[in-house]
């Protein structure tokens, strides 16, 4: 815990701070029945602006990496200590999801492996790894090789449970890989099948990490003007967009499965969601709108741990066996609207208490 905080690109924070802030939003309905379509997950092939959420942090924990250790990289005496710090950051994101779950679910013979800090923390390391020890080119051709062969993987190698290539839930190849490497019992308890952050899917993860990186070099660049650097910017992100839905007709974007069109699709979406925060508020200078995201993104990973620990004990409370959420909301509104008015209310109550983390200087390194 630190409580003092380096220089900071202040778009980056924000733009994490609304990306945590919509996390926690489509994380936590009052009913997970009744929730409007643009907050739902896609069933399967297809995406909505939730799909976009995850993809987007991911982007950031690129960008991120290259504000963080730029300034460290000219020493090659720091690159050992660099990739350490980067093995640790990583191996403990993982514990603390694995942490989380045995205390909100005691015991460990369905604990699930896979998840969304586990996502993060692989991303974070390799990611990191390419980028103290190869060059922008290599991490280029990194992103297309992977890219590229995701999509050979899925689509063109059999699986051995069926001896055919799939795109389907429960016979594509990563849902084959997880059961084999994981088991049934610690895989994602709504099918135990298959896993929507499961292992193969980290490969063209990556990809989405080593886009965040690109931008954020760019970024440092001393020899572009803002004007130049936003421009290219939008270029790339419609340039990754338009190449995305056309790789759409033949591998389809999906965001249980990281589809490589998937990559490139919300990939756009991030770099353009990031040019505009970038342009109104590093280089315009349009500040004053800043202030409820930037408690979530100056500590994105606390806010998220506590999402899942404080609307899980709210839901515990009973009065006369009826929920807080039944008794406060659902009497008052449509199933819908006191779903998302739910949501909201939890939204809220977080952001309360990273505000006073933020008020006081307080910002948890992971």
């Amino acid at each position: 815990m630190s409580k003092t905080q380096t220089q900071r690109l202040l778009s980056l924070d924000v733009f994490r701070g609304i990306t945590v802030a919509l996390m926690i939003l489509v994380n936590n309905p009052g009913s997970w029945g009744n929730i409007y379509t643009p907050l739902e997950h896609s069933k399967w092939n297809g995406c909505t602006p939730t799909d976009l959420v995850f993809p987007t942090f991911l982007f950031l924990v690129g960008v991120s990496i290259v504000y963080a250790m730029e300034r460290k990289l000219g020493n090659p005496a720091n690159h050992g200590k660099l990739i350490l710090g980067a093995l640790r950051r990583g191996a403990l994101l993982i514990l603390i999801s694995l942490i989380i779950q045995v205390i909100l679910h005691p015991g460990f013979a369905q604990l699930r492996y896979p998840g969304v800090l586990q996502r993060i923390g692989l991303v974070f390391f390799i990611c990191a790894v390419l980028y103290i020890k190869t060059s922008q080119r290599v991490r280029d051709w990194v992103c297309v090789i992977s890219l590229v062969g995701y999509y050979i993987i899925m689509c063109f190698l059999p699986v051995p449970d069926t001896g055919a290539p799939s795109l389907e839930p429960e016979t594509n190849m990563g849902a084959w890989l997880d059961r084999v490497v994981f088991t049934t019992n610690h895989l994602w308890v709504q099918s135990r099948t298959w896993d929507p952050e499961g292992l193969l899917g980290t490969l063209p993860a990556i990809a989405t990490g080593l886009f965040g990186i690109r931008i954020g070099t760019w970024l440092k660049r001393k020899d572009r003007d803002d004007s130049v650097k936003v421009s290219w910017m939008f270029t790339w992100g419609i340039a990754a967009i338009v190449l995305g839905l056309f790789w759409d007709l033949f591998f389809p974007i999906n965001k249980a499965l990281w589809t490589s069109s998937f990559v490139l699709y919300a990939g756009g979406w991030s770099i353009i969601g990031f040019a505009i925060c970038y342009w109104l508020i590093d280089v315009q200078g349009y500040k004053n709108w800043t202030s409820f995201f930037l408690p979530f993104g100056a500590n994105a990973i606390t806010a998220y741990v506590l999402s899942d620990f404080i609307p899980h004990y709210i839901n515990l409370i009973r009065i006369n066996d009826a929920s807080l959420y039944q008794i406060v909301f659902l009497p008052h509104f449509s199933p819908n609207n006191a779903s998302l008015v739910s949501a909201v209310v939890t939204l809220l109550l977080l952001w309360v208490i990273m505000l006073v983390l933020y008020k006081r200087r307080i910002f948890i390194k992971v």
